[in-house]
């Protein structure tokens, strides 16, 4: 629901307002509705705000705690925050505004460092401490809100995207050579604290970071996913219940939580439909829903036109759909790619800018699909996994998932960037850290914590806010999600996966949607590359800057360019496009950006003076 920024020094100097001033310009996007700088001594916060919660301007950031003198920059929704409220008046706290905010500042003034262990929602935020001259900054569990900072002379800044830290200048922006093999590996995921920039770090999720006075740090992480303890004796009928009920509230707080209207991003596969059906339940009156597709490339269908309008039909819903031709995917892709806070391989992340521009005219806030697949086992290479022999879990992993394994790696970049294989190193790490006694669970709890934070969920954060648009997603609640990690895996991957909710679905959906299998959120031009984007790519990985920065092995550049369909990825994804895009997010957001403030900003510039 916003943008921040900040910069705490260490070296006795003041941060330079100018600076933060140019960083939070960069966010304008992320909060079309309020822009300002608080600066004290060695601290200063910038904020954009987009307004949800309590729409007065008496919830305004950077918000200043009056009775502690603490100050909080904050992005996200906190869904349990008036039952906190309440709490809190009881502890003797008194509130000033009617929104989520200040209960943050309230909850930091109880608990300490504790209080993100109280907080039920989506959220990034940084809190200064004046009392304690310590900044706080905290992520949400499952890392739905980004948070980066960097590292330079003297001092620690941070923002809500890799831009508004470039913007700042003394950025270390050379390649990171085990960013690159995740990014390369993992199907453009790379995770935390990496980022594919030296000099750029991002908070992991359910992490806290307390830095001093004089620099130190401390990182602390308040969540891990572990099963929960439910009944052994427990029928699958039960379990399909529990699963009812926890996605229920999870659908309805996310609708309820909110002082504007909240519509539904509907692709017309079983999520998205499903939270309709749910909303529509609830009795959500008037509800808004909107698809968005591309033309058929090679027998492969661009929109789901047929399944969202059934849907919407089915539930009477105010429904409007969006089709984009080619040519318009292409003119507006470099758009797309400097709205990306890094390189984003999956296809869809243009669909869900260029949606996320049209359904932003009139909604402020949509709730998503996203992460179903990933805590119910949807995709198709799970139930592949899960029958997959071998005793090593990294190969079984592997086979299905890697891009690329890492002697193909070897192949794609030059020798600066040869070495270990890191990416199987950190999935045995993972996959070790994941409890459950079964191999398809630590899979899934590696996914959700790790795989879908960097992947779908940073996709549509960056797409959504990029036009000022709040994403909100039910499947990723944290109550849903520790109840799927506790169930036996054979009940998600029923009847071609999801089973649960197939379950939920039957009498709620049309038949058609229950029955119909897995589809994607396809962009066929950047799977199937000819014509006008295999020539765009080429420029790209043929040109002087390409070469010069040496990533790319130039005779792996050429076969994939001499025949690019021949070179897809067991994900289905163009091995093609995965190096276009990263070489072109670099020569965007690194080379060829410009940082400038609006010149309609006189109000923020005057501040900044």
């Amino acid at each position: 629901m916003c943008g921040l920024t900040g910069e705490f020094r260490f070296d006795g100097q003041r941060p330079d307002a100018g600076r933060l001033a140019l960083m939070t310009a960069q966010l304008a996007f992320r909060g079309p509705d309020h822009e300002a700088l608080y600066q004290s001594g060695p601290v200063a916060l910038g904020h954009r705000r987009l307004a949800i919660i309590d729409l007065e301007e008496r919830s305004n950031q950077p918000l200043l705690d009056r009775d502690t003198g603490n100050v909080i920059v904050f992005n996200g929704a906190i869904y349990n925050y008036q039952d906190l409220r309440t709490e809190l008046r009881g502890k003797g706290h008194c509130f000033a505004t009617e929104g989520d905010t200040e209960t943050i500042l309230k909850a930091y003034a109880e608990w300490g460092d504790d209080c993100v262990t109280h907080l039920d929602g989506m959220f990034a935020f940084a809190i200064w401490d004046s009392r304690r001259q310590q900044l706080f900054l905290a992520r949400d569990r499952l890392g739905i809100k980004p948070l980066y900072f960097a590292r330079v002379k003297g001092a620690v800044r941070f923002a809500s995207n890799t831009r508004a830290l470039l913007a700042g200048g003394e950025i270390d922006t050379s390649v990171d050579p085990v960013a690159l093999h995740y990014q390369l590996t993992l199907h453009g995921v790379v995770p935390a604290p990496h980022t594919i920039l030296n000099g750029i770090c991002k908070l992991s999720p359910a992490t806290t970071l307390s830095i001093a006075a004089d620099g130190s740090e401390v990182l602390k992480t308040y969540w891990t996913l572990q099963p929960q303890s439910f009944a052994s004796s427990m029928s699958k009928w039960e379990w399909y219940e529990q699963v009812r009920e926890t996605l229920t509230r999870a659908v309805e707080k996310r609708s309820r939580v909110a002082d504007v209207p909240v519509g539904v991003l509907l692709s017309g596969g079983l999520d998205s439909s499903l939270l309709v059906a749910l909303l529509a339940e609830q009795g959500v009156k008037d509800l808004r829903t909107y698809s968005i597709g591309f033309e058929s490339i090679a027998g492969e269908l661009g929109d789901e036109f047929h399944s969202s309008d059934c849907v919407a039909e089915h539930f009477s819903t105010r429904h409007e759909k969006l089709m984009i031709p080619n040519g318009e995917v292409l003119a507006r892709l470099p758009e797309a790619v400097s709205q990306m806070a890094e390189p984003m391989f999956a296809q869809d992340a243009i669909g869900f800018y260029l949606l996320s521009e049209w359904v932003a005219k009139e909604t402020k806030v949509v709730q998503s699909g996203q992460g179903a697949d990933e805590v119910f086992a949807g995709y198709f290479w799970y139930p592949q996994m899960h029958e997959a022999g071998g005793d090593d879990d990294v190969d079984r992993f592997g086979r299905h998932y890697f891009d690329r394994d890492h002697r193909e790696f070897m192949q794609t970049v030059q020798s600066p960037y040869h070495g270990t294989d890191h990416s199987s190193e950190l999935v045995r790490h993972h996959l070790s850290q994941h409890g459950g006694d079964s191999f398809l669970n630590r899979v899934l709890s590696m996914d959700v914590t790790m795989l879908v934070v960097d992947d779908p969920v940073k996709r549509v954060d960056n797409m959504t806010m990029a036009w000022g648009l709040e994403a909100r997603v039910p499947f990723l609640d944290q109550q849903l999600v520790e109840l799927a990690a506790s169930m036996p895996p054979a009940l998600k991957l029923g009847q071609g996966g999801k089973e649960p909710l197939k379950v939920l679905a039957r009498g709620m959906l049309p038949d058609q949607i229950v029955n119909s299998p897995k589809h994607y959120f396809p962009v066929p031009a950047l799977k199937y590359v000819r014509g006008e984007f295999l020539e765009c790519m080429r420029s790209v990985l043929l040109s002087d800057r390409c070469r010069q920065r040496g990533v790319f092995e130039p005779a792996y550049v050429n076969k994939v360019l001499n025949d690019p369909e021949a070179h897809l990825t067991p994900l289905r994804g163009s091995k093609l496009w995965h190096l276009a895009v990263l070489e072109y997010w670099l020569q965007i957001n690194v080379e060829d950006a410009q940082f400038t403030i609006p010149a309609e900003n006189k109000s923020f510039l005057a501040a900044c003076s």
